[in-house]
């Protein structure tokens, strides 16, 4: 079966089936897609972990299809109508919705005005009816399926309606016909639920809304589904009823036909499209407009998220963290280099309290006692004004200070990984810990909190969760295997990111090192329990060991090239470490003199770029964002405004900045180029420090429209 789907996969990725092989073999014995992507391009013609991702769930959905089809083959088979061309159709489909078409005569169902019809032996009169319209007495026919459960001709004939009704609702010609009306034509439309306009104001646009159902996008859809969830709106699918129907009798009715028996079949062939078939397809299109709209919403947040992750650390640098507060004052914890917590304490420079000089004495004898040279601020309640209080002090050494999200720190500070982190703090301490750390690496910490929570998503919570978290799994682990993590520094959490290691051996590696201290090199992973031969292979190129004996366990490198990097070194007359040092000598080298059957260019250039540089990080560093000081609340804004800003959250529909205010503004992805664009991340990246304008400010509903067109993007 592997080798049918590879068929397939290549033709639809336009890749070479031997390429297709090599990555489902790849992932039948075991082996991760980031280690694939990375360590075996030989094989795979160099795919990226994208597209080694894509043949993965195509392999995966090609699979759940071929059980549907042996199930189905099996239901027909005992039912003792499985015909050669009927299997043949079936075994040959790729397509789910026809296969469900297909199988729609045959399928068992609940008990229905047709199936207790066919009880009564009325199937016949039935089919005589639609076989023989130019030539049959109805009254006459129904009188010969007459008995004590069906006492006159009336009920025999209705029983032989409903027969009729179903099959017209089977059938696939007109299932697909029908179909193809609404991708076609369809309207979707919403009206707010009497009574409910208050409540639901935050639907206002959907109040009375209507467009053709294949221009809806799928920010549309999920809020209007949302607000149908919540009982505020209801909302309709729908296509010409009559037109439809009557096309389906013109199928139907045989030309033929007498006057009174096309009466019949019309009226039947009318019931089965408006009782059953019209239901049927306007479940399955909303079905596939959902699907389609939760595939656009979660490759938006999955988008989002992986910048996020990939936001630039903070270079090596002491941290005060400040989680702002009023009545229970800013809570500050001092963090080390690595994102340990040194010290902890509160100060009280907001209202009601207002103790600045007792806040501004600690705060800067904190800065100098520990030599800290950053100060990180929680962007959430009194943020600003904390900021504000920090920008007005005189610091004994020179400070940066950054604006840090809050998105999920209360989550983390209140989950079982912080209580074991943090035993003896309580909640305050431990999101004071979180804002810090995210501006020290936002990648080791933010993997500890439930991705959903972070701050960059839209409708997230009304997407298919399943789908939803694979792909934020999927992003996750990519983003942690593609910086490479200090196997002697990182959280259990992040070690279970990274490829073949998992949640259990994460935790016995963290344990082996607390009870023997740091990792000297790569090979001392196999002292570890649980530790074999096939997690080592898939999880040693992306771990870093700096200061290691041998340079190569501080880089992307996999052990099992190390011999090969030895030998070209050798060859060249040097060491290895001479290689990592001499720029000059690594670029002389002639790769294609070490070309074999299992190492290509590929690998070999690969090899060079992490000799370049060991240790290296793929992430920029860490920039302070300068807000406008005269802005201070959303009264301070005015039209043709610019100000400094930067992306918290992208959606289909536009751009979500922070300009230093409690509230973000927005920039309309018509106003984000002066270019068309279909997607905000053609133009902008979550975290990026860009220029704004203000073009329209609604105070009372506290909105601010932002635009990028006409602004120079110059810092």
């Amino acid at each position: 079966m592997a080798n049918e789907h590879a068929t397939i996969i290549a033709r639809e990725y336009d890749l070479l089936r031997k390429h297709v092989n090599a990555v489902l073999r790849l992932l039948d014995d075991g082996a991760t897609i980031p280690f694939i992507a990375r360590y075996r391009k030989e094989a795979t013609g160099s795919m990226d972990d994208v597209m080694v991702h894509n043949v993965a769930m195509r392999h995966q959905a090609l699979s759940e299809l071929d059980d549907r089809k042996d199930f189905i083959l099996k239901t027909i088979k005992e039912q003792g109508k499985l015909t050669e061309e009927l299997e043949n159709r079936i075994t040959e489909t790729l397509d789910p919705i026809q296969l469900e078409d297909i199988y729609m005569p045959y399928k068992a169902r609940r008990r229905s005005r047709a199936s207790v019809a066919k009880d009564l032996g009325l199937e016949p009169l039935a089919a005589t009816i639609m076989s023989r319209q130019q030539n049959i007495d109805l009254c006459r026919s129904a009188r010969k399926y007459m008995s004590v459960l069906v006492p006159d001709e009336d009920s025999a004939l209705a029983g032989a309606s409903d027969i009729i009704a179903e099959w017209v609702a089977d059938s696939e010609k007109a299932r697909t016909i029908v179909r193809s009306r609404y991708n076609r034509s369809a309207v979707i439309s919403s009206r707010v639920i009497k009574g409910k306009e208050d409540e639901g104001k935050n639907f206002m646009n959907y109040f009375d809304f209507s467009e053709p159902l294949r221009m809806c996008t799928s920010h549309r859809y999920l809020a209007m589904r949302r607000g149908e969830n919540e009982g505020i709106l209801k909302v309709n699918i729908s296509i010409d009823d009559h037109e439809m129907a009557e096309r389906l009798v013109r199928m139907f009715v045989k030309s033929t036909a007498t006057a009174e028996v096309a009466e019949f079949v019309a009226n039947a062939v009318r019931d089965g499209y408006k009782r059953l078939m019209k239901p049927s397809i306007e479940n399955e299109v909303a079905s596939t407009i959902k699907d389609r709209s939760d595939t656009d919403a979660i490759a938006m947040f999955a988008d989002n998220v992986r910048q996020l992750l990939m936001a630039p650390p903070l270079s090596r640098k002491r941290v005060i963290a400040i989680d702002p507060g009023y009545r229970t004052g800013c809570k500050i914890a001092c963090l080390d280099e690595q994102g340990n917590l040194m010290h902890d304490d509160v100060i009280y420079p907001c209202p009601p309290h207002n103790d600045y000089y007792a806040a501004a004495d600690l705060l800067c004898n904190l800065v100098g006692h520990f030599n800290a040279r950053v100060i990180a601020i929680g962007n959430g309640t009194a943020g600003r004004e904390t900021e504000r209080f920090v920008h007005s002090l005189q610091f004994p050494v020179p400070v940066e200070v950054f604006m840090v999200s809050e998105s999920g720190a209360s989550i983390y500070s209140a989950s079982e990984i912080a209580r074991e982190e943090f035993p003896d703090k309580d909640v305050t301490v431990r999101g004071a810990v979180s804002i810090g750390r995210r501006l020290i690496d936002p990648l080791a910490e933010l993997v500890k909190i439930d991705t959903k929570s972070i701050g960059v998503g839209q409708y997230q919570h009304d997407v298919n969760q399943t789908r939803l978290r694979q792909a934020l799994d999927y992003t996750v682990e990519s983003c942690v295997n593609s910086v490479g993590i200090n196997v002697n520094t990182a959280s259990k959490e992040l070690l279970a990111r990274v490829s073949g290691i998992g949640n259990q051996l994460a935790a016995n590696i963290v344990e082996y090192r607390m009870n023997n201290g740091d990792f000297k090199s790569k090979k001392d992973l196999m002292n570890v329990p649980r530790m074999g031969e096939k997690a080592f292979q898939q999880c040693a190129g992306f771990l870093r060991i700096p200061g290691a004996p041998n340079v190569l366990d501080n880089t992307g490198v996999h052990p099992e090239r190390y011999e090969l990097v030895a030998q070209i070194a050798a060859d060249a007359g040097a060491t290895v470490e001479q290689l990592v040092t001499d720029r000059r000598l690594l670029h002389s080298l002639e790769l294609a003199n070490y070309v074999t059957k299992t190492t290509g260019l590929p690998t070999l250039t690969d090899i060079v770029i992490e000799l370049e540089k060991p240790g290296r990080d793929p992430r920029s560093v860490a920039e302070v964002m300068a807000y406008d000081d005269n802005v201070n609340d959303i009264a301070d804004l005015y039209i043709g405004q610019e100000l400094n800003g930067k992306v918290t959250n992208m959606t289909a529909f536009g751009v979500f900045i922070d300009i230093g205010l409690k509230e973000n503004g927005l920039i309309h992805i018509s106003q984000l180029s002066d270019r068309f664009i279909s997607n905000p991340h053609e133009v902008v990246s979550v975290g990026q420090h860009v220029k704004v304008k203000v073009i329209d400010v609604d105070a009372p509903r506290r909105r601010i429209a932002l635009t990028m067109r006409d602004v120079p993007q110059k810092f």
